[in-house]
């Protein structure tokens, strides 16, 4: 597959920094930010063909980030990461506009498959 560029929103700075560590050293072209408004700035300034989000950060929240992606780059595709059980009983569904999920503790193949679907996808 070719080389595509992920950006990772998550306020855990030594998860995503370890993640984007990890998926460089695989050929991966990885970003991250730590806040919302700090991903829709990086957005701005540069382009990625995906973007893993994790739902649950303190001030905006990983649903709005959600909708402001979808607004402004409809076909760039989300996967969203949440901790174990937080989507509800429906974990069978997609939050809407959403490729995928995945649950923490991330599994790094699972997460490397999920971004290549993406990536594909579009």
């Amino acid at each position: 597959m070719d080389k595509y560029k992920v950006l990772f929103i998550d306020d855990e700075e030594e998860l995503v920094t370890t993640l984007v560590e990890r998926l460089e050293y695989r050929g991966v072209d990885a970003d991250f930010a730590l806040s919302g408004p700090e991903a829709i700035e990086k957005m701005r300034e540069s382009s990625y063909d995906v973007v893993v989000l994790d739902l649950k950060m303190p001030g905006m929240s990983g649903s709005e980030v959600m909708k402001i992606i979808k607004r402004d780059y409809p076909q760039l595709p989300v996967l969203l990461i949440t901790g174990h059980g937080s989507l509800g009983e429906e974990q069978d569904e997609k939050p809407e506009g959403a490729f995928d999920y995945l649950e923490k503790p991330i599994d790094l193949k699972d997460l490397i498959e999920k971004m290549q679907e993406a990536v594909s996808s579009v």
